[in-house]
């Protein structure tokens, strides 16, 4: 699942675009971008298709925005086997594990106002370690997304 939030340095508003793993809730690819461009949504899928260690059947599910309708965005999904998915209008409810995803990352994680765009660069990176490798969900059993994403493919 796709999804793109916005953040802010004092330099101004960036675009944080995220693809994550719906069963694991493991954060598989993201950029961190000046605009909401199909080029820096389709950075963030390729980082997922690279961390991709299952040649199982994908299906990527997104909402309808700009960027995954794009001829880039799709070609991308089809050079990797994915079968693209999407919401049926701009009800944010049928794309609420990747909401869900950006408002743990915005309100646990992302709390200090960088200075620069290089700055938040580096605490997103370190933000999305700690969610994948150190946050329990309740919704996983209490365990981190990483510890089931490892065990969904081993």
């Amino acid at each position: 699942m796709s999804d793109i939030t916005y953040v802010e340095s004092d330099e101004g508003v960036h675009y944080l675009s995220l693809v994550t793993d719906a069963c694991s809730r493991k954060i598989m690819g993201h950029e961190l971008s000046h605009a909401m461009k199909a080029s820096d949504t389709v950075k963030a899928l390729q980082r997922a298709a690279a961390n991709r260690v299952t040649r199982m059947p994908l299906i990527h599910h997104s909402d309808r925005g700009s960027q995954y309708c794009s001829a880039l965005y799709q070609e991308e999904l089809r050079e990797h086997g994915i079968k693209p998915s999407m919401t049926d209008g701009y009800d944010c409810y049928q794309n609420a594990l990747a909401e869900r995803v950006n408002g743990i990352l915005k309100q646990e994680f992302l709390l200090y106002r960088c200075k620069t765009f290089e700055e938040l660069k580096v605490l997103v990176a370190e933000s999305i370690e700690i969610y994948n490798c150190l946050r329990p969900h309740q919704s996983l059993g209490m365990k981190t997304p990483e510890a089931v994403h490892k065990k969904a493919v081993a």
